[in-house]
């Protein structure tokens, strides 16, 4: 497939790239189903690319029961009929690629829908069989009582019987979600050839990188032994050290680093990889994956010490194994920062310098859908909710995944679907369109004109070689609560975190959240992007 010549080409782009995620669900609804859709994502591709982002992680579109909205695949190389077709897939890339976007899929290894065809192969097969060596079949203790005392993300034991009641079939099978996913076995060679036939499928497509499904979860601890802790949902995989970060996974990455460089361009790898910063990092060395998340950034609240301590060990990690940071405040497993900082005008507000700030932090950046429009946490109706967390733990995802707001006219959910289709899959708050693109486009003052300007500015920097991926950072906080990152020479982000306005240090202001006040001074939850003086020596 034929590509334009346009900055992402250059080696290494996505060491600094920034990806608009996209929850295809709640993205555009083309078709009239009240479900976002490969055809809607077609139809708004243009204003992706004018964000100035670098690209597009799409959230699983792919065959599945929608158990889990998604990461419950029941085939890993094709496209759901509720999202479209393959063909429509094509055009999403073809297009994309023309705009000068890479396309980033979610691959789900760790497991899969219990209607996955090898899953269904297994549940038919004896206990021994190699159809039941691609997961986890095991004798429980009793009919009663699992192999183990693991508890699922979701809630609960994260074993289920397969044939509950039968005499002859006493074996359980691991889901470390829902029972609707089961895990696949890792230590099973046949698993790991499998899933690089996966990789291969899309990759010859044309698709520019893979975003990895909790990555590091994929190998169970040799014997299955019990775990110290059952506090399963409140701190999900990193309560069970046996499920997480074996060192095993790493050889997977190391594999599927060699496929994804076998290819021209190579293809980039990203880890969802919710792990301390020391250890997230060795994902990322030179042979295994090319990013992984800063996930102990993505769970901050509004706090200038935290935010410090932390960037401060991401750093520290860095230069560890070399490779750049992947920031990200929101997505869709995420409450949305507006509520998450406050909620309110203030929440508004931290939001927006919070997303000014990671923008201006060196490496690559992610930005979930919505976000540039600062939108806050949805109330969703109980009764509408969808999230499987919901019903088996009381913990909904589903305010982060409302549909966008396009319009300010409510008609047709504020341009989410065309006219006359069915109501969105889960409602849209009333007045919704006072934070819409439409409104947006028109207000210079806007979020959405903030986020703009700030990828260009950004690009510019780094064009001109003033910024780089892997600028060091030091980061400090005063007794008023300004945080500052001193990134490189010549760049500074000052974050006023406290309660009152702020005298900012020496440097052009470049780009700031909110307006100065007239003394100069960075007003309470503003953040600003400084300039200094090129060094002379």
């Amino acid at each position: 497939m034929s590509r334009p010549t346009v900055r992402g080409q250059r080696p290494g782009w996505w060491q600094d790239a920034v990806i608009y995620q996209v929850y295809p669900r709640s993205f555009a609804d083309g078709d009239g189903d009240g479900v976002g859709d490969l055809a809607g994502l077609l139809d708004r591709l243009p204003y992706i690319a004018s964000l100035g982002v670098d690209g597009i992680w799409m959230t699983p579109f792919q065959p599945s029961p929608q158990v889990d909205q998604g990461y419950d695949v029941s085939d890993y190389c094709a496209v759901d009929p509720l999202f479209g077709t393959m063909e429509q897939f094509d055009q999403v890339l073809e297009a994309a690629h023309a705009l000068g976007l890479r396309i980033f899929l979610d691959v789900v290894p760790n497991h899969c829908s219990s209607e996955h065809p090898l899953f269904q192969a297994a549940v038919a097969a004896d206990s021994g069989s190699p159809e039941r060596a691609m997961f986890h079949f095991e004798n429980g203790v009793d009919d009663d009582t699992p192999p183990n005392n693991w508890q699922s993300v979701f809630g609960g034991r994260a074993w289920s019987r397969v044939n509950p009641g039968s005499d002859t079939d006493k074996e359980w099978y691991l889901h470390l979600f829902s029972p609707e996913q089961p895990d696949w076995n890792w230590r099973n060679p046949a698993v790991g050839d499998y899933f690089e036939g996966v990789l291969r499928f899309w990759f010859d497509k044309g698709v520019d990188g893979l975003r990895i499904d909790v990555a590091h979860a994929l190998f169970k601890a040799d014997g299955l032994p019990d775990t110290a802790s059952t506090d399963g949902v409140v701190n999900g995989l990193r309560s069970n050290p046996q499920v997480s970060d074996q060192d095993e996974v790493h050889e997977v990455y190391r594999r599927w680093r060699r496929v994804a460089d076998s290819y021209s361009p190579t293809r980039v790898l990203v880890g969802e990889v919710n792990l301390e910063p020391h250890r997230a990092a060795r994902y990322t060395r030179h042979d295994e994956m090319h990013q992984a998340f800063a996930f102990a950034f993505v769970k901050l609240g509004w706090d200038a010490a935290a935010w410090a301590a932390v960037g401060t060990e991401l750093e520290a990690a860095r230069k560890e194994h070399g490779a750049p940071l992947t920031w990200a405040l929101e997505n869709h497993d995420i409450v949305r920062s507006v509520t998450r900082f406050g909620g309110g005008e203030r929440g508004t507000l931290r939001a927006r310098a919070g997303l000014l700030a990671i923008l201006g932090l060196p490496g690559g950046a992610y930005i979930y859908q919505g976000q540039e429009l600062n939108l806050p946490e949805a109330e969703v109706p109980l009764h509408a909710r969808a999230d499987p967390m919901w019903t088996r733990a009381g913990v909904s995802r589903d305010g982060a995944r409302v549909p966008l707001p396009w319009t300010v006219a409510a008609e047709n959910t504020y341009g989410f679907s065309p006219a006359g289709a069915a109501d969105p899959w889960l409602p849209v708050p009333a007045a919704w369109g006072s934070r819409s693109v439409q409104m947006q486009l028109d207000d210079p003052a806007s979020t959405l004109q903030l986020v703009t300007e700030a990828l260009r500015v950004r690009r510019e920097l780094i064009e001109k070689e003033i910024l780089s991926p892997d600028d060091a950072t030091t980061w400090h906080v005063q007794d008023n609560g300004l945080l500052l990152c001193e990134r490189g020479d010549r760049f500074l982000l000052a974050v006023a975190m406290g309660e009152e306005p702020c005298a900012l240090p020496q440097g052009s202001v470049v780009l700031a959240s909110s307006p100065l006040t007239d003394a100069g001074l960075l007003p309470a939850d503003s953040a600003v992007w400084l300039l200094r003086e090129e060094s002379r020596t």
